[in-house]
């Protein structure tokens, strides 16, 4: 199977979905993997017409991390490594970003979850970040968004035991959105999709940009808020839906 394979990128309606294709290594991503799902994140994110991207693993697990012969061969030491530019990609677009996990979340199948607005597990998912295990540190700034998300105390089991958890306490913990019955975690994801597409999709947008803008005062985030508040009051698509619901 070719590289550009390992990563496959399908049209399904109004999303774009990245599929990780390398099941018989448990979707362990390579340079070029990260390289072509970056580019395809940034691609759905200069498309107007898609409305969420959806993010799977094919096989018995949705990834099991980093391919550690790849990153021993070539570890990732330039802002425009591969390896950055996906995760620099999780955090700047502005299309939503929906995950449909199952199986073995690790190392980064389990940090770019933090990123993404929904994460829909099926109930064998399992998340693990076995970083220091490995003699490694946390990523994609999951030493940040975790104890952020599920508390301090959680965060230093995760991170600096590297105790693994399971679905259902990864969903009260907040890591997940929600958890559905075995095998119906991409179905559920795009059902997801689907309710994003009827919204108004710059509306979306410029709504994910605040919920991942950089923390900041309050009175700094009533001005940016303000600004974007504007800029969709003067948009054809605030003017459409306002006439609608008056009846005009």
């Amino acid at each position: 199977m070719s590289e550009n394979e390992l990563v496959q990128v399908r049209e399904v309606g109004a999303a774009r979905h990245i599929v990780l294709n390398r099941p018989e290594k448990r979707n362990a991503l390579t340079r070029a993997m990260y390289a072509t799902a970056a580019d395809a994140l940034l691609a759905a994110d200069a498309d107007p017409g898609v409305a969420a991207v959806v993010i799977s693993g094919e096989g018995k697990a949705f990834c099991a991390g980093n391919d550690l012969l790849d990153f021993l061969d070539e570890p990732p030491t330039g802002e425009d490594s591969p390896v950055l530019r996906f995760l620099r990609a999780l955090v700047e677009v502005r299309v939503p970003l929906v995950a449909a996990v199952h199986g073995s979340c690790v190392g980064i199948g389990a940090t770019m979850l933090l990123h993404c607005d929904f994460a829909v597990a099926d109930d064998t998912a399992v998340l693990s970040f076995p970083f220091a295990r490995l003699g490694l540190v946390p990523e994609a700034a999951s030493s940040l968004l975790l104890p952020r998300i599920a508390g301090s105390r959680l965060a230093a089991e995760l991170l600096l035991l590297g105790q693994s958890i399971g679905a259902d306490a990864a969903l009260q913990a907040g890591l997940l959105s929600s958890v559905v019955a075995t095998g119906t975690q991409v179905p559920s994801a795009f059902a997801v999709a689907e309710r994003l597409a009827a919204l108004p999709r710059d509306a979306v947008r410029a709504t994910r940009e605040l919920l991942h803008a950089p923390d900041e005062p309050p009175l700094d985030r009533i001005r940016r808020e303000a600004d974007r508040f504007v800029e969709r009051l003067a948009s054809p698509e605030f003017a459409e839906l306002a006439r609608r619901a008056l009846g005009r």
